[in-house]
């Protein structure tokens, strides 16, 4: 059965902007982003323990020390090893002496490997140069759409773009107690303004071979728009489920540090696909009626 579309850009905005107004909400009443040490600054120790080991043992030692927010994960090859990351506010030599004689009693070949110290300096030059790298990323795409298609078509790119990036960091604040940011955020962040603009250039690649064909082209352009966004859906959303499948699976089945990278993913790649197939198209029609309406009465 074949799916028809149809032109919803004003309930879809009033939804995505109400997302993005409770999420700056958020941030003004200090409940942001739940930034990890990268941008807030920290120690990192790393011990290893001998053997293959529960991070919940870990966790354990750490709160019956004081301390309720650090970040524990596995690493090295085996897998053998913990990085434990807290924030500057904890003593660290104190605590150190503590946890090793507390987690000794579970594993008593624990070996002390390092200690790093992270300045918050490195989490800002990050997002300098995240923010620098979306930028720049949008201009090269308006110019790219607008030689390929027209202006109004990388217009109404660069805005779905936007809108996804904005999109997944709302989400990132609503869900902050779930997903921390750390430098692999940065990483799914630009990994989605690549996948979010492929997903518009499909659908704006059938609007233009549509304004092509004579029983077609007469057609208002949202009837345009409607029609190429369903004869594209199965594409788009045969493409947009294995990518999710593979995502879900790391979430699932990753290390906290993969989770905290596949869980923004997962809610860029569904941004996505609901602004290329909900938003995009009917802001480029509506772009160019404005521009025909002007001028008419021109």
């Amino acid at each position: 059965m074949k799916f028809e579309m149809k032109n919803h850009l004003k309930p879809c905005a009033v939804l995505s902007v109400a997302i993005m107004v409770v999420a700056l909400a958020m941030s003004v009443l200090g409940y942001g982003m739940n930034l990890g040490i990268d941008f807030t600054g920290g120690t990192i120790m790393t011990y290893n323990m001998g053997a293959e080991f529960d991070v919940n043992v870990v966790n354990a030692a750490l709160t019956e020390n004081g301390v309720a927010n650090a970040q524990v994960a596995k690493a090295g090859e085996e897998g053998t090893q913990v990085q434990i990351r807290i924030a500057d506010s904890e003593n660290t030599d104190d605590l150190r002496t503590a946890l090793e004689a507390k987690l000794s009693e579970t594993y008593p070949e624990i070996e002390y490997v390092d200690i790093t110290r992270v300045g918050a300096v490195a989490g800002k030059e990050l997002i300098s140069n995240a923010v620098k790298s979306v930028s720049f990323a949008a201009v090269l795409m308006l110019l790219y759409i607008a030689v390929r298609f027209d202006f109004y078509s990388g217009l109404a790119a660069v805005i779905g773009l936007l809108h996804d990036v904005a999109i997944m960091l709302s989400f990132v604040v609503l869900f902050r107690g779930s997903i921390r940011v750390e430098t692999t955020f940065i990483a799914a962040l630009l990994t989605i303004v690549g996948y979010s603009i492929n997903n518009t250039i499909i659908i704006f690649d059938r609007i233009r071979e549509n304004n092509k064909k004579a029983g077609v082209r007469n057609l208002p352009r949202e009837e345009i728009v409607n029609r190429s966004v369903s004869e594209s859906l199965p594409r788009t959303i045969n493409t947009t489920v294995t990518t999710l499948l593979t995502i879900v699976c790391l979430y699932v089945m990753g290390v906290d540090s993969v989770k905290q990278f596949a869980l923004p993913l997962i809610v860029g790649i569904l941004a996505g696909a609901y602004s290329a197939n909900l938003i995009n198209g009917y802001v480029w029609a509506l772009l160019m009626d404005l521009k025909n309406k002007k001028r008419v009465k021109a």
